[in-house]
């Protein structure tokens, strides 16, 4: 299995309902931060990744057909080099009120250093998502709301600016299921576009994640 799309969009722009969709439209199953906690492996070699050691994208990616949210939008450039016949997918959101709920929801996870008590699975993850997003992508500078628009702003020109058009989609979910299949190329399913992403649904995601993370599946 190869990966079929790469999403370069930043968390909380959807991309909770763009894993659902993509999903009910063959593209599955989607990676999405969600898919990492419950998988101790994954979140080492996104944590190796993060502190500068390469990993192997065939590997983490072996059982995945599209990928949305961070982290792998963190490295969204290298995964459409490493991945050339994959589509492009840039959720975006209003800058405003994307940086509302990321103030809301995933910031707050993310900001708090991990007690010695907790597993060292959850102490490594929160590493790995404060250097790759916190430090990395916002210079350790969130709370400036200012700075943090103008990444996110930033970030939605560079990705425009380096994927060719034809196979790059800037997508707003609220469009729905039509430039999302036409970019596909697939029929549009006959049933509403899912909406997952609002701050109570994410804030519930986060709980189970971190639950999943202390008691992961047995081999």
């Amino acid at each position: 299995m190869s990966l079929k799309v790469v999403g370069a969009g930043f968390g909380r722009t959807g991309t909770l309902s763009l894993k659902a969709a993509l999903e009910k439209l063959g593209f599955g199953p989607c990676y999405h931060m969600m898919e990492v906690f419950p998988r101790p492996d994954h979140v080492a070699m996104w944590h190796q990744l993060a502190f500068g050691h390469s990993i192997d994208w065939d590997l983490i990616f072996r059982d995945f057909r599209a990928t949305v949210d961070w982290p792998a939008a963190r490295w969204w450039r290298e995964l459409a080099t490493h991945f050339p016949e994959a589509k492009v997918l840039l959720s975006v959101r209003d800058p405003e009120s994307w940086y509302q709920s990321m103030s809301d929801t995933i910031y707050q996870a993310m900001k708090r250093l991990a007690s010695d008590s907790v597993p060292e699975v959850v102490r490594v993850h929160n590493e790995m998502a404060r250097k790759a997003i916190l430090a990395d992508t916002f210079d350790d500078r969130f709370e400036d709301k200012a700075h943090a628009i103008e990444v996110f702003k930033r970030h939605t020109q560079e990705v425009r600016d380096t994927i060719d058009t034809a196979g790059l989609l800037v997508f707003d979910v609220r469009e729905g299921w039509t430039p999302l299949c036409r970019f596909l190329e697939v029929p549009v399913p006959g049933e509403p576009f899912p909406h997952l992403n609002d701050t109570e649904s994410t804030q519930a995601m986060i709980r189970r994640m971190r639950e999943s993370a202390q008691n992961p599946p047995r081999s």
